[in-house]
Parts: C-alpha cells; structure tokens; sequence
C-alpha cells in the first residue's frame, strides 16, 4: 500500500482512515502486535554473505585456469607425478592470492539496515512509550524531537519549528522545513515537506507523525533494494582480461587439436604426444599472469593508501586511468555540506564575504578592495542581529569548527566572529526575555531582548519575501534610517538567489518601554539592516582538480538533489565546462533510454535528482560509451556508486552505505585526490602493459619452440615441468618490478583511454610477435647447436631454459622504455627493484643448474663457464636486436607524422 499511495498528497484525515489509526491515541498494543506479525520487523532485509570457501572457490572461475586443471588430468592419468603437482601448485597458489587480496565482502544492505533508528518514541494506547525501531508498525504515531533520527516513514500532521536535513536522500546541504498541509502529488522528494523519511535526521523543532511505511518499503529501504538490483559493473581491464582469456583459451584448443590430429595421423604414440600437448599448453598459458596483475594493481593500491584513497577491489586502481566521465555528487563532495555566509547587501553596498567553513575568520571585500568590519556600522548590525537572533552554537576542535544547530544559523554566527562580533559576550550584554522560533508557517525567528540603552530590542531573521513587506524603514551606512523602497530591495534579493544563493533578510523594531511577552503582531513596522547570501561552497581544492581533469580529457558532471539555480551557480564557480544549463529529475523521467544517453552526454548539471535518476544517469552514461566514476557521500548515492565502472565514496563524512558501495574511498573527502587516483591509475595501467608485453612473448618464444619441435617431429627443447618453473620463478621475479616504474611524463597530458580500445594494440601485437620469434630462434637455437656438440638431452634442455632466462633479464632492460632507448645510463642502472630481483633469479636459476635435489625434480645438469659465458652472448644479442627495433620504429613512427600534414588537402 505504502509502495503506491502519494502520502504527501494525501489529507491527514485520509491518511488515519487508510492506515486505521487515530492521531491523538494511536495503535492499541495488540492491533500493534497483530500488524508487526503481518509486516515484519522495521528493518531492512539482509542477504547472507557468501562463505569465505565460496569465496575462495570462486578464484577458480577462469578459463586459463581450466586448462590448467585439465593439463594436470592428463598428466596424471599418465603418471607424471610431478608435473601433476607442479601444476596444481601452480593453480592453488594463484588462488590463495586472490583469495587474500579479494578483500571485505560487500555489507552495503547491512549498513542501510544500521541506519534505522535504535529506539523511537510512539503514542500506544493514548501513552507514550520507547520502544526499538523494529517494533514501529504500520499506523503508529511517532513523535520527532531535535536529535531524533526518523525510524520509519512518515506522514506529518504536526509540526512546530519542524526541521528535517535530507541530504542522505536528497543531496540538500539545508534542513528542510516541514509542515502537515499536504503536497502535489507530483512533487519530488525533496519537496515533500508533509514526510519525515526513515534515516533522515531531526535538526529543529518539534513534530508527529503516523508511519506510512516501515523496513524495505521506506525510501531508504527502496534504495537498498536498488543497491540489491543493481550489479556491479566489471573494470575495463577486467572485461578485456576475459576476452583475452576466452581468445587465447581458443587458440591454444585449436592448435592442440590440429597438433593431435597430424600426430595421430602421423602415428606418433598417444602418450608422447599427450604430454607434448600438456607442454605447449603450459607454455602457451602465462601462469604468472595473474599473480602479476594482483601484485601490480596492489602496488597501485598501497601507493594511493599514502595518499589518503582506500582502493577497496583492486580492478578498481586501473580502471581509473580509463576514465573518461565522473558524476560526482554536489553536497560534501564538490562542495563543504557547512554553510557560509558569502554575500552581505547593506542599503549602500553589496559585500562580499571570505572564509572558510564555520571557522569566525575571514575577510570582507567592496567591489575588490578590502573593507574593515568596524568602519561600517550596517555590517556591525547585521551580524549582531544574526548572532543573537540564533539558536546554533560554534565550538573549536583542535583546528576545526564545529557546529550544533542549524547549519545557516552557524553561518551567522561565522558572520558575527569574521565581523569581529564576540556573540557570547553579546548575548550576556542583550539577554533574551522571550523568543518566537522558527516555523515554516511563519517563515521567521524572532528574539526579544534587552538592548545597551536600557530598552527592548525584537531581532528578526527570515524569508525576504516574509518580511520585506513588514519593515517601513532601512538602515544606512551613517547609522541612520530611511524610507523603505521595497522593489530597490526585492530587486536585491534577487539578484543574490540568481547567484544560487539562500536570502535571508535581518531587521529589527526598537521598543522604547518594556515588555516581557513577544507577540507575532510585534513583528511589524521593522527597520531592515539587509540581506545575506548563504551557499555551501565549492571546495577550493574541488575548483583546481575539475579544472586538472578537464585538461586531461575528463568530463565533470555534477548531479545533486539540490535546486536547478543553486545547481548551476556551483557548477559555474567549479569551472564545468558547460554550467549553463540544468536538467531536472522531472526532464529525466520525461525522456526515453535513447534520449536520456543523448542528454546525458550534452548536459553537466543535474539538479533535483533522485537515487533513481542518479542510477539512470549513469547506466544512460554507460549506454554511450563512457567509462563512468561516481562519487558520492550519502546513502542516495549508494545504487549509481555501485552501478558506475568506479564508485568513489567519500571516507570522513560519507555514510557506511556509500562506502561499502564504492570501490574506492576518499579517507579525507577531497575531490582533489581524484586526480591523483586517476594518474596512478593511468600509471598502473602503463605498468601493467609492460608486464604483459614482457610475459606474453616469453610464452610465444617458449610456445613457438615446442610447436616448431612437434611440427618437424624433433624432441621438445624445454619439457613441461621446466617451463613451469620459468614462468612462474624468474619470469614472474622480473614482470613484478615493472610495476614500481614510475609514471611517464605528460601522463595526464593525453586523453583517457577508449574504452574500446583492446588491451593487444596494434603495437603490443607486433611487439609480442616480433620478440616470440626472438626467443624462439634463442631456445631453439641453443637446444638444437648443444645437441648437435653431442650434449645429452637433459644437459641440452638446461642450456636452453638459462638462455631462456638470461634473453627475459636483457628484454627486461628494454621493456622499461617501450618507446625510448634503453641503453643510456638511467636504463643501464635500472631500479632496485629491478636489480633485486635480477640478482634473485640469478642465484635461483644457479641453484636450479646445479642443485641435485632441482636436478631430480627438473632433470637439469650442471653447466661449464664456456656454456655460460655463450648464454650470456646470447642475452646480450637479444638487447642490441631489440633497441635496433626500436630505433626503427621510432623513425618508422616520425616519418608517418611528417608525411601526415602533406596529406591532408
């Protein structure tokens, strides 16, 4: 019922008829007891997470890794021990890394279901009563105080001063006021100022409620059940490391069904020719490959970790490289979520106010040039009214502000101390004898207090529009009054709301006797002191990173829950690219998929949106090819964070459920750190490239050799057993110390990444080609030239598994530098991981020569220093071969640019 019936829209009279409750006594406790048996506990559902062995049997799932398995059953059928165990190893090690490196199961829904209040306060039998949130049942009236987190949904019909910050909701950085009359059925949510929603926090005043809705059919239930729906997107380098899987996966089958059909024919024993094919699949398959992944993208994370971003699933570091469109969320994200004070409109001048946050420090400008506080006695005033006209308080933590109350009315108590305004000595000075409290009928505050001569003084706040019309006079600069000129004023304000700013008028009526009683007919014949402008301002760092972004091919796109104009003045001081133009939640739900992707794409601000458009907004993003990051803080944003190729969350003042969504967490809510993470993604993903370009062609040469051997019928130059052990010692040794090469110059100089753009380019595919036949002429080479000398078959094999490994360290030097010289000092030095771990595979690959417990399990032999020294020739060839290439593709690349421009008509 709840899920379809407008309750905003909705009479109160209607709404008691419907859920069969009366306002003034609420439920009986049996009728209480029946409906919590018929509805279920005021919670939200939560999925069992999976077991940590389903866990870690899910890291099975992969194709290579099913070949793995199937290699080891072939081998083991035919008794090969150690090659079965080798193998297994290989597949059992793999999984236990990304096992451990998986992280925390997702816990989003459990989060959301934490959010609901622990204890409400209802009416039961005409009594009031506490009770647990999970016991509030449909038809309940709940009463709300300052400080009460809402337990469930609910239809207002009282309300005294009732203030209700949304923000988790609806994104608005402002308490929304809240009154019993009902609403437009159409309004939106944050619009619907007759509902209290679950999760939503009770900032002022008083109120009651009869619950419409509780556990997953409250918003906040409605969100989490998006959160269950909406699948979380795979990384583009998880997409293409599939494809990869899946196009080499077929290849390797296909070429060992043609090499058993021509060996069958051929006649050749099917025993010898099983284990040939275990061979070239074991050499085919880069074992090492996701252990280098795993450890390149962790290096990637822990590098982030010291720069305040918590990468949560590791794809996500690389995916941000590829990038080309983040939706970021407006409250506490691009901006502060603390109001400020930024516009004071005296009757002479408009001035512009600085500071940051709640801290009282700040600056006054007049059309540019500084103005001092003290030598403009309206200023004085209206920060004075401001200060004393308040029921906010500021404190200093440490180096920060913070505030208890209203957030504009800790605005005005930031004016007041910039103003050099001390506002508790102020409010000793001027003490209050009676107040009227803000209302959302009445659209004011007033204070009545005791002024410096001895008299009375009201001080009043609130809607320009409210009072305007009640002041006959204003204050000037000389400290005297003059006639009110009531469209100079509205003209004013405005003028400030155009700039997305909250007006807020400040006037006060001297009384010359006393009075100990304020009445609502006193608020009349006011002398108006002026206007202020409140707005939630960008972030500085907010303003620099956009801007950092922008330049690297990065659209910034701001959806918010707040208001079109607020919306569009945010986006015009971030420096968005296209800050004109807002669409709205209702143009959202107005366009079909197709026209919404088209929209998406051409608009940057979004304003008055819902969970439900920011999880449009994203999969319409997708839809057109974009690689979308959202960031967000509230539990609004969990379903499209969860949606986007990267969910940002912010780690300080965001919610559980935002984070537990996300995959990457910002620990110091700093827009800023998103440039970062996205050049240390691009850094990852150029790491990561180097490491396949190294691995892959060391595969090809190994596969090349032995296709080549069953081709023409000849021994394998490298059995099985030993190539697992190259792939998975010396060849992961080496891949692994690409992945602290630091980052390219002009990184964030160039565009993202197309989406579409596979992970073997042209040039990596030619790269890999090229090399495989390098290592192939090595292997098979030395193999082949020992034999000749009339070496025994395993000496033979030892001589071409070290040239195997001395060509990977000598391709290691230039795979550093895919497109620059390697042979230069910097190149030559290396890193020190680089010279780690090529002094740890040369003493592995030592004790793998000349070790006899190696010798057993590898069949290996012990080498001469003649033999050696021939190997180490052979590396260093290779070096000379590859830089030659290299110089020739560069010429190759520089002459294509120069012919280009004579091309063109």
């Amino acid at each position: 019922m709840a899920d379809t019936t407008p309750w905003h829209h909705a009479p109160v009279p209607v709404v008691a008829e419907t859920l069969d409750s009366d306002p003034a006594s609420g439920l009986s406790a049996s009728e209480a007891r029946a409906r919590l048996q018929r509805h279920g506990p005021n919670a939200v559902p939560r999925p069992p997470p999976p077991s940590a062995f389903a866990r870690f049997l899910r890291q099975f799932d992969d194709l290579l890794i099913y070949v793995l398995l199937a290699a080891a059953g072939v081998t083991a059928l035919l008794g090969h021990v150690v090659d079965t165990g080798v193998i297994l190893a290989v597949v059992v090690v793999n999984a236990i890394i990304g096992f451990v490196q998986e992280g925390k199961a997702e816990s989003a829904l459990a989060a959301i279901g934490d959010m609901l209040a622990p204890r409400a306060r209802v009416l039961r039998n005409g009594e009031r009563q506490e009770l647990p949130a999970e016991a509030v049942v449909p038809g309940d009236v709940v009463l709300l105080e300052a400080g009460d987190r809402v337990p469930a949904d609910l239809r207002l019909f009282e309300g005294r001063g009732l203030r209700v910050e949304e923000s988790m909701l609806t994104g608005e950085s402002v308490p929304a006021e809240k009154a019993p009359e009902a609403v437009d059925a159409a309004a939106e949510l944050g619009d619907r100022f007759s509902m209290a929603y679950a999760g939503t926090l009770v900032r002022g005043g008083t109120g009651r409620g009869l619950v419409v809705a509780t556990g997953g059919a409250t918003e906040l239930g409605k969100i989490s059940g998006m959160l269950a729906d909406a699948p979380a997107s795979e990384t583009p380098l998880v997409r293409q490391m599939a494809r990869f899987a899946r196009a080499l996966t077929g290849f390797i089958l296909a070429i060992c069904a043609l090499i058993l059909l021509l060996g069958y024919l051929a006649g050749r024993p099917l025993g010898e020719l099983f284990m040939a094919l275990v061979g070239l699949s074991v050499a085919a398959i880069p074992e090492g490959l996701p252990a280098i992944l795993t450890v390149t993208l962790a290096i990637g994370v822990q590098g982030m970790a010291r720069r305040n971003t918590i990468v949560r699933r590791l794809p996500a570091i690389e995916a941000l490289g590829t990038v080309s469109v983040i939706c970021s969320d407006k409250t506490g994200t691009l901006t502060r979520n603390e109001m400020a004070v930024v516009t004071v409109a005296t009757a002479e001048d408009i001035i512009e106010v600085s500071g940051s946050g709640y801290s009282p420090h700040g600056a006054f400008q007049r059309e540019g040039v500084d103005l001092d506080p003290a030598s403009t006695p309206t200023l004085l005033a209206m920060a004075t009214a401001g200060a004393l006209c308040n029921e906010a308080r500021l404190w200093c933590e440490g180096e920060n502000w913070r505030l208890s109350g209203d957030p504009m009315e800790g605005a005005l108590l930031a004016l007041a101390g910039k103003a050099g305004v001390d506002s508790a000595l102020e409010r000793r000075r001027q003490r209050e004898i009676d107040a009227i409290p803000f209302d959302a009928d009445n659209r004011y505050m007033a204070s009545l207090r005791h002024d410096h001569e001895g008299g009375h003084v009201i001080l009043v706040k609130g809607a320009p529009e409210v009072l305007l019309p009640r002041c006959r006079r204003a204050l000037c600069a000389d400290g005297s009054e003059a006639p009110m000129e009531p469209e100079h004023w509205q003209a004013r304000a405005t003028a400030i709301a155009n700039q997305g700013q909250r007006v807020l008028a400040l006037a006060r009526r001297c009384l010359p006797g006393e009075t100990a009683e304020l009445r609502f007919d006193a608020i009349d014949e006011l002398t108006l002191l002026g206007l202020v402008g409140l707005m939630d301002p960008p972030r500085k760092e907010a303003i620099d990173a956009v801007r950092e972004c922008q330049n690297a091919g990065i659209r910034i796109k701001m959806i918010t829950g707040d208001h079109a104009g607020t919306a569009v003045a945010i986006a015009r001081q971030l420096g968005l690219a296209r800050p004109a133009r807002a669409l709205s939640g209702a143009d959202i739900d107005a366009l079909d998929d197709d026209a919404l992707a088209r929209e998406a794409t051409a608009t940057d601000v979004f304003a008055r949106t819902s969970p439900a458009h920011k999880l449009r907004l994203v999969t319409a993003l997708q839809s057109a090819g974009e690689v979308v990051a959202m960031t967000g803080d509230g539990v609004n944003d969990a379903p499209a964070l969860q949606r986007a190729d990267i969910g940002i969350a912010m780690g300080a003042g965001g919610t559980d459920a935002a984070r537990d969504a996300a995959e990457i967490v910002l620990a110091d809510d700093n827009f800023a750190t998103i440039a970062i993470a996205v050049k240390a993604g691009r850094t990852v993903y150029d790491n990561l490239r180097k490491a396949i370009v190294f691995l892959l062609p060391v595969n090809g040469g190994e596969s090349l050799s032995l296709l080549a051997a069953l081709l023409l019928g000849l021994t394998l130059p490298i059995s099985p057993v030993q190539i697992l052990w190259v792939n998975m010692v010396s060849s992961v040794l080496l891949a692994m110390t690409l992945a602290f090469e630091a980052s390219e110059r002009g990184v964030m100089g160039r565009p993202p990444r197309p989406p579409s753009e596979p992970l073997l380019n042209g040039f990596v595919l030619w790269r890999i080609a090229f090399v495989s036949m390098l290592f192939m002429a090595g292997i098979f080479g030395t193999f082949t030239l020992a034999r000749t000398q009339g070496a025994p078959l395993e000496e033979a094999r030892t001589i071409a598994v070290n040239t195997l490994v001395v060509m990977e360290i000598f391709y290691l030097f230039a795979v550093r530098y895919l497109g620059q010289a390697s042979l230069t000092v910097r190149g030559a030095l290396g890193t020190r991981p680089v010279l780690l771990a090529i002094s740890a595979v040369t003493l592995l690959q030592f004790l793998f020569t000349y070790a006899p417990f190696m010798g057993r399990f590898f069949d290996t032999r012990p080498l001469s220093l003649t033999q050696g020294f021939g190997i180490v020739l052979v590396g260093v060839a290779t070096l000379i071969i590859l830089e030659l290439e290299k110089l020739l593709v560069r010429r190759f690349h520089r002459q294509r640019r120069e012919q280009r421009p004579e091309a063109t008509p």
